[in-house]
């Protein structure tokens, strides 16, 4: 299989773990937490000594991947495991870590098992990880108002070719990839589609929404230097930058997320 191929397949998986391991959090934590799949690795992050956790996977898949965070970084997400207030890292907060990246792994066996067929995860906590020769994919965690947790995914070979030898296909659309036939697509070309632009988002019960009038300020769930998100139809086909047009909103597109061909 070709590197593409490797990247895409990578991605998919740090995609499923990236929910998997939110849901996790915020059931840890009692938070609501969100995980996102980064284009590049925030090298900012690298302060302090690394800590790694292996998920060894058996059974239709075989290899292993790591994920690396560091010790500031452990300690934001292990306090707010714990609930207790922010400290310097403490053992207790790898082990809390762990306990979440091992509910997130149980988890991942459910969302991976249509496609990839039965599989089991161990995970453990090691030391000394060599990189040489991996893949790596960037995460983002996100707790409430506190500033976004970058940890890092990383994938052996022997795992890599067990996900793209087993999820991917020559079929393009098996592949998350739509076939346009490019005589049909030019007779629609001119069709006018609706898109909006999403700057974040939020859940109220009924009652506050009742009590909403003017002046009322509401919370989303993006910081101010979150990408912008552009809807199709309710789903997302790109992220970028707001800017200002001739006095109306605009987007600078710095992310398509998967080829837009595959949401028409």
């Amino acid at each position: 299989m070709d590197n593409k191929s490797n990247k895409m397949m990578a991605r998919i998986f740090a995609e499923a773990l990236a929910s998997s391991l939110a849901d996790a959090l915020t059931k840890a934590a009692g938070l609501p937490s969100q995980l996102k799949v980064l284009d590049n690795p925030d090298l900012g992050i690298r302060q302090g000594q690394p800590i790694h956790f292996r998920l060894t996977a058996d059974g239709a898949l075989h290899g292993e991947c790591f994920v690396e965070v560091y010790e500031p970084q452990a300690a934001e997400l292990g306090s707010k495991i714990l609930k207790q207030p922010a400290a310097a890292f403490r053992e207790d907060h790898a082990e809390a870590l762990a306990e979440v990246i091992s509910t997130a792994a149980a988890g991942l066996t459910i969302s991976l098992s249509d496609k990839f067929g039965e599989l089991n995860f161990k995970v453990d906590r090691i030391a000394d990880l060599a990189f040489g020769g991996m893949l790596v994919v960037p995460l983002s965690a996100s707790m409430e108002e506190r500033p976004d947790v970058s940890l890092l995914l990383y994938f052996d070979g022997e795992f890599l070719e067990a996900l793209t030898s087993h999820g991917y296909t020559n079929d393009p659309a098996e592949n998350g990839v739509t076939p346009i036939d490019p005589v049909n697509l030019k007779m629609v070309m001119d069709v006018e589609l609706n898109v909006s632009l999403r700057f974040g988002q939020r859940q109220l019960p009924l009652r506050e929404v009742l009590e909403l009038a003017s002046g009322s300020v509401i919370d989303l769930d993006r910081q101010v230097d979150d990408p912008v998100e552009l809807l199709l139809d309710g789903k997302v086909i790109a992220r970028g930058e707001a800017v200002i047009v001739d006095g109306n909103y605009g987007l600078r597109v710095t992310e398509v997320p998967h080829p837009i061909a595959a949401h028409i």
